[in-house]
């Protein structure tokens, strides 16, 4: 019989950060024991639990029957809850501006489906989260990718955005702390770039901010409460900075200071009804997160604070890595100086994954071109876990330099 064919589209998806994980389970069915610094889920890694309270209101959710379908557009409660702590951020958000979603990655997908056509374009920062590249071109927009510069902490080229700006981009991502870099863009920068947007009209700001409580530089802001013209959509959710990655509820927050967004709202709105709603318990789980004690946020951020300064420290002392300082969420984009790995991140994580079971994710998974010759590094677990880590890829790279 012959083979019944898939989409071109899905064949052309790549996600990177879990692709690596085929061949790590393979070593695992073996018996071997894999130290996994590939993929940012922060409760896979000691000392970082989701906290007691949000667990416990999902659970009594669950044993109060709260667990039926709930509005489309997401519990009213949760969403004006959400509309405060963005008005904390410094907009005028409101409850009608925020729409709940099975986390970040369904929100771009529903973004993407109301504002793209055929031929539309994306721009993206290199490198970026993998779902930028892989999404658009399923509602026939493509993705191009703007600079950042490698060298200067991965800073905004402005010289290269505005270059690339045409009546075709329809969306600008902005991801801020940056995934996979770490680098923080602050309000000067984010006044810069509105000034470069306020040019074309029809372009929306993307702002990715899922891990702005994770935030090391104090420069990190709201790119909403940034704009008076430029029409913004805010990606956030319970993953992150709550620590319930699994919980899947993120939202997006519709900045539109100057009416522009009615027809956009509204298919968003359509979209969110034809997919019924998020999680009930959840949401009511992500709700106590945002009214109750907010404190032991510091603890947990300390906590990862200081995990980065090891990664930071052990870095200076080997040959053959580099890397810019993150100054926010839990990754660090690491660069190969080596002749060899410089131009072959892949073979590089899957030779030391083999060899040292250290799993990575190659740095050009997050972009062909803009993320070659890096490795990301994911900077959450406990410190003896990080040295011996490091001491594995110190010796994978002095064993592969001798040869």
């Amino acid at each position: 019989m012959p083979e019944i064919p898939a989409t071109q589209r899905s064949l052309n998806i790549e996600y990177a950060i879990r692709d690596v994980v085929v061949p790590a389970t393979e070593l695992e069915a073996q018996g071997h024991s894999i130290i996994k610094l590939n993929i940012g889920d922060p409760i896979a890694y000691p000392g970082l639990p989701t906290p007691a309270h949000m667990v416990e209101a999902f659970t009594r959710a669950l044993n109060d029957g709260r667990n039926g379908y709930s509005p489309s557009y997401g519990l009213p409660e949760l969403r004006n809850a959400i509309a405060q702590d963005e008005k904390r951020k410094g907009w005028p958000a409101t409850s009608d501006d925020v729409y709940v979603c099975h986390g970040v990655t369904e929100a771009l997908q529903i973004l993407f489906q109301a504002t793209l056509e055929e031929g539309d374009q994306v721009l993206a920062p290199g490198p970026h989260y993998p779902p930028y590249m892989a999404y658009p071109q399923m509602y026939g927009a493509d993705t191009i990718e703007y600079q950042l510069d490698s060298a200067g902490g991965w800073a905004l080229d402005f010289d290269d955005i505005e270059s690339k700006m045409n009546e075709r981009v329809r969306l600008f991502v902005l991801i801020n702390p940056n995934n996979p870099t770490g680098a923080v863009v602050g309000k000067d920068d984010i006044d810069r770039l509105l000034n470069i947007l306020k040019k074309w009209p029809d372009c929306i700001l993307v702002a990715d901010e899922i891990y702005d409580g994770l935030d090391f530089s104090n420069r990190q802001v709201s790119a909403a409460s940034c704009s008076d013209s430029t029409p913004v959509v805010t990606m956030n959710g319970v993953s992150k900075v709550y620590y319930a990655p699994g919980w899947r509820i993120g939202y997006m927050a519709l900045h539109d200071p100057e009416s522009t967004l009615t027809s956009v709202r509204d298919g968003i709105e359509r979209i969110l009804r034809s997919r019924l709603c998020a999680s009930t318990p959840a949401q009511l789980g992500f709700l106590a997160g945002l009214e109750q004690d907010r404190s032991w946020m510091q603890d947990y951020s300390h906590t990862v604070k200081q995990r980065r300064d090891v990664c930071l420290e052990r870095i200076a002392t080997i040959e053959g890595l580099e890397v810019e300082a993150p100054e926010g969420a839990f990754y660090m984009f690491v660069r190969l100086t080596d002749a060899h790995w410089k131009d072959n991140d892949k073979e590089f994580v899957l030779q030391l994954l083999h060899e040292e079971h250290v799993l990575l994710v190659h740095g050009s998974g997050f972009s062909r071109d803009k993320g070659k010759g890096h490795v990301r590094l994911v900077f959450l677990p406990d410190i003896p876990t990080l040295h011996e880590a490091f001491d594995r890829i110190d010796s994978f790279l002095k064993r592969h330099r001798k040869m």
